[in-house]
């Protein structure tokens, strides 16, 4: 229990310490005129699924994800947690627009992470379940094509790095992906359609996967509903499950 206290304040200090260097750099980068903006949402799941989909919690959770920064530069946390309470993962994105055009944009990013897991360990003869954390690094290269106002087509690539017993080394997650948006369920109603074919290797373990994600809002409203499905096409990672899928409310500000 010391140990996680003392993992989860150590990553509350380097929150407050990105959203520091971040404003900085947003004041230096934006001077004199400064457009700092923040923003966020919460969201609820029946089954909490990684960035990587082929790994899930296996139960309810609850992200919150937010955002400070510039319109080029931003620090992103995200906090993920069981609705038992217990924390998942908390990642600490920096996220920086290198490009953009009316057709592409080439975003990149870097993050360190606390993924946590309950083991079970024994004590002058009882047992009882600890909160242990296991720490990573990755960095991510996003290009997007934009075909349209409504449609785009991209890749995304990811590197993760594990440091501790247990942890995967090495990840590579790659991914070709399209977004469909703006379609129109009713006057007040509009879908997104977000489908994906990736690679994923994980130290000498690789595979193929699909995956969609279908997100409905309503016209001016901060609330929506999505529903996620991933189905493994062919792959050797013993960890990876046929098939998940999940719902997710989201409200954002």
């Amino acid at each position: 229990m010391i140990h996680i206290k003392k993992t989860v304040f150590r990553g509350l200090l380097l929150t407050l310490v990105l959203i520091k260097t971040s404003v900085l750099f947003s004041q230096q980068l934006d001077s004199p005129k400064n457009d700092l903006k923040f923003k966020g949402a919460i969201s609820v799941t029946n089954n909490g699924i990684s960035i990587i989909p082929t790994f899930t919690l296996g139960k309810p959770a609850a992200i919150v994800n937010l955002s400070v920064g510039t319109s080029r530069l931003t620090f992103e946390p995200e906090l993920r947690f069981s609705l038992e309470g217990k924390p998942w993962a908390f990642i600490f994105w920096g996220r920086y627009k290198a490009y953009k055009s009316d057709k592409f944009s080439l975003n990149i990013g870097a993050h360190p992470a606390f993924a946590f897991k309950t083991i079970p360990l024994t004590k002058d003869g009882v047992t009882s379940d600890y909160i242990v954390s296991q720490r990573y690094v990755a960095t991510e290269v996003v290009p997007t094509y934009h075909i349209s106002k409504d449609l785009t087509l991209g890749m995304y690539y990811l590197y993760s790095h594990g440091f501790d017993l247990g942890t995967i080394k090495n990840t590579h997650f790659v991914t070709v992906n399209t977004g469909i948006s703006n379609i129109e369920v009713s006057n007040s109603l509009r879908m997104k359609i977000s489908p994906q074919v990736y690679y994923l290797r994980m130290n000498d373990a690789d595979g193929f996967y699909t995956s969609t994600m279908f997100t409905v809002s309503k016209v001016d409203n901060p609330i929506s509903v999505s529903v996620f499905f991933n189905k493994v096409i062919d792959t050797n990672i013993a960890a990876s499950k046929d098939f998940v899928w999940n719902a997710t409310l989201t409200y954002a500000f």
